[in-house]
């Protein structure tokens, strides 16, 4: 009976170290409860990043999210048709996008959808959770480098609490990670 006492009381140590640990994995940005990563994919499908950040193909009612390269952003070797002359500028279209919606075309220049996913090389994998937020909150890359161009609404989601931004940010570190090298944005001509 002793033996068995000392066993249950290890597994409680034991359970109260995984209990802490697992605040510590979420801080380090390795884990995220349940309640949160759930939170984040809600507001990842309510907010409509799929439309922009994932590439589509034919279904039965259209173009619809590929989930194999969801949240990817626009494909590195996709090809863009040429803009036709005089579509583009006052009284006529602001902007216009390609049929995957992962490229914009408009004053700004020519914009494509991020790779959202948590590659470390070609996506979010080295971002934190802060320079996720300063971001939102800024409009710039990583917070202090280039705009955040249209037609992302980085003005919208900036309105968001930080625990909303950071439970974005921990459903996109939850995904499969995806390489996908984005080009950078084409000034305007």
């Amino acid at each position: 009976m002793h033996i068995r006492a000392m066993a249950f009381a290890a597994a409680g140590l034991v359970f109260v170290s995984l209990l802490a640990a697992r605040g510590a994995w979420a801080q380090a940005g390795k884990a995220a409860p349940a309640g949160e990563l759930r939170r984040g994919e809600y507001l990842v499908q309510y907010g409509g990043c799929n439309d922009c950040h994932t590439p589509k193909k034919m279904g039965a009612h259209g173009p619809e999210p590929d989930p194999a390269r969801m949240l990817s952003g626009h494909q590195a070797d996709a090809q863009l048709p040429p803009v036709p002359a005089g579509v583009l500028g006052p009284n006529q279209w602001g902007a216009i996008t390609n049929s995957d919606l992962t490229a914009w075309v408009g004053p700004w220049g020519t914009s494509f959808a991020t790779n959202l996913t948590p590659h470390a090389d070609t996506g979010m994998g080295r971002w934190t959770a802060n320079d996720f937020i300063k971001t939102m909150r800024t409009g710039k890359h990583l917070g202090a480098g280039r705009d955040i161009l249209p037609p992302m609404p980085w003005f919208a989601l900036n309105a968001l609490t930080d625990r909303d931004l950071r439970a974005v940010f921990a459903y996109l570190k939850s995904i499969k990670p995806i390489r996908n090298q984005v080009p950078e944005p084409v000034p305007p001509k």
